[in-house]
């Protein structure tokens, strides 16, 4: 007999060990003032050897971004992004600057970024002008391998309601041009202002998800598939699933964290999509409103639950993910470090916070 969605649904199927990689943004800023340096192109011609080609140009020259290699471990990952870090800050740092995991620049980062080279970059400035004031701002985005593009649509409406959460989690960036913006991720709402930014739709299928984007970019809200700037999308030029809502970590124990959840979250939606069983269609007003609440409070204050419709404080709902995911971290053997680098944090508190006590003092 060819099973149904319900007698499907009831097998045990374990959940898959997906590989992962990651993109870090990160300022470059002058070591005594912290306003932003245009230096990116002295640092990346400083940079040989392998980092070289695992160091890019971004938006504005005062900016780099770091590219992991593909993961399944996540001591590995970790050592990598430290090693990324460390001769990205060495080669900073032989130009005169110093780089800073930062979601936003603390100060003097208004009005129109000294834009990079690239003629793609100028053709965004030409289309979108204004919308590129204060666009100095950084994120770190996770690369989930899931081949199978209907597969990786029907993940993302799954893991569509914990984006909120996964920003709280994050919020790297209160501070911007020298005052506390009253967010927790100020870069969150900075982005938000992009036509194709915010939470990705709920989507019906492959052909609705390409039929979305040949729609935007023949209404001319994007330029190419480069310019999804949904917080989960179809990598363009990889077979990954794309998670792009968190602020550049400060610390890689942060950015390591964020991976592993990331990655349950996905292991954990694949398992239901292959059973058959539909993401939860919330409404995408709500999920928006989740998104601009976690983007204020972070870890320290309350969130929007967007499946239960309620307010509930931050870590109430973090403990409530773990346990969604508790069986993908086991399988792949980061409950442990995922729970203590969770405890740590809640200790430590976020960044965003451990930004403001020294901006109060």
């Amino acid at each position: 007999m060819k099973p149904t969605p319900s007698t499907t649904s009831r097998r045990n199927i374990p959940p898959p060990l997906l590989t992962m990689g990651m993109e870090e943004e990160f300022l470059l800023i002058d070591p005594r003032s912290g306003r932003l340096r245009p230096a990116a192109g002295q640092v990346l011609r400083r940079l040989g050897g392998l980092a070289a080609c695992r160091v890019v140009p971004e938006l504005t020259r005062c900016q780099v971004e770091t590219n992991s290699a593909v993961h399944t471990d996540l001591r590995a990952l970790a050592a990598d992004l430290l090693r990324l870090r460390a001769l990205v800050s060495a080669a900073a740092s032989d130009a005169g600057a110093a780089l800073s995991a930062c979601g936003t620049c603390l100060v003097g980062c208004g009005g129109m970024p000294p834009l990079s080279a690239a003629p793609r970059y100028w053709r965004m400035y030409e289309q979108f002008r204004a919308l590129l004031y204060g666009q100095g701002v950084c994120g770190c985005h996770v690369h989930i391998g899931v081949a199978d593009r209907e597969e990786a649509v029907g993940v993302s409406n799954h893991v569509r309601p914990w984006l909120p959460l996964l920003q709280a989690l994050t919020a790297n960036s209160p501070i911007t041009d020298g005052e506390d913006t009253g967010y927790a991720s100020w870069r969150a709402m900075l982005w938000a202002r992009w036509p194709s930014a915010g939470p990705p739709p709920y989507f019906l299928s492959v052909g609705h998800y390409d039929g979305l984007l040949r729609g935007l970019r023949a209404s001319g809200a994007i330029l190419d598939r480069g310019m999804v700037y949904w917080l989960i999308r179809l990598s363009h030029h990889l077979p990954t699933l794309e998670f792009r809502s968190a602020d550049t970590c400060a610390t890689v124990e942060e950015a390591v964290l964020l991976a592993a959840l990331v990655r349950a979250l996905a292991a954990t939606a694949l398992v239901e999509v292959r059973r058959g069983v539909p993401g939860p269609p919330v409404d995408h007003t709500l999920l928006c409103a989740a998104y601009w609440r976690s983007a204020r409070d972070g870890m320290e204050g309350a969130v929007y639950d967007p499946i239960t419709g309620r307010v509930v404080p931050a870590w109430t709902l973090a403990e409530r993910l773990v346990e969604t995911v508790r069986p993908a971290l086991a399988a792949a053997g980061d409950l442990a470090p995922v729970t203590a680098a969770l405890r740590a944090l809640r200790r430590g508190g976020s960044g965003a916070e451990r930004q403001r006590a020294p901006h109060r003092r």
